[in-house]
């Protein structure tokens, strides 16, 4: 989930987006550094699942085809896909063991993220498409981690 903010930011700063795009940046940067933090941590655990595979797949597939058009609002756009496909196992992890994950995290990602359009000069898709992305997924990933306890008394979780 690093390599396609980071992509995202080059393509916005290439298309004028001055500030907006530091959120989405860190956004990128923020997970490569826990990877390269992880090689490092005796702790760190790793169990990667068929399904975590193919999402890398389509992940690359994505930004092989935005390399191919060389287009910024393209790679733009299929930054979002990939980084939504390599969301999706943390997504997953979230709603099946929320114990798991921090709301922690991912509430400072909808706060980041929100702090984008703070700095939006002019509302077009490269300044704001990604922030708008960002925030959706934070918020699903804090309703994913916080779904059982919001709900453990009432007929979803209820046995």
């Amino acid at each position: 989930m690093a390599i396609a903010p980071l992509i995202a930011t080059f393509a916005g700063i290439s298309k004028g987006v001055t500030w907006a795009v530091l959120p989405v940046f860190m956004s990128g940067f923020g997970p490569f550094c826990i990877l390269v933090a992880s090689f490092f941590s005796k702790k760190a655990y790793w169990k990667l699942t068929k399904f975590d595979y193919v999402c890398g797949l389509f992940s690359a597939l994505a930004l092989v085809l935005w390399l191919v058009t060389k287009e910024a609002n393209v790679a733009i756009i299929f930054a979002i896909i990939a980084d939504g496909l390599a969301a999706a196992p943390t997504l997953k992890k979230a709603w099946t063991n929320p114990e798991t994950e921090s709301v922690v995290q991912y509430s400072a990602g909808l706060v980041s993220a929100l702090t984008s359009f703070t700095a939006i000069n002019l509302w077009v898709f490269p300044e704001y498409a990604f922030p708008v992305y960002l925030v959706v997924m934070d918020i699903l990933l804090i309703f994913s981690v916080c779904a059982k306890r919001i709900f453990a008394n009432r007929f979803l979780f209820h046995k």
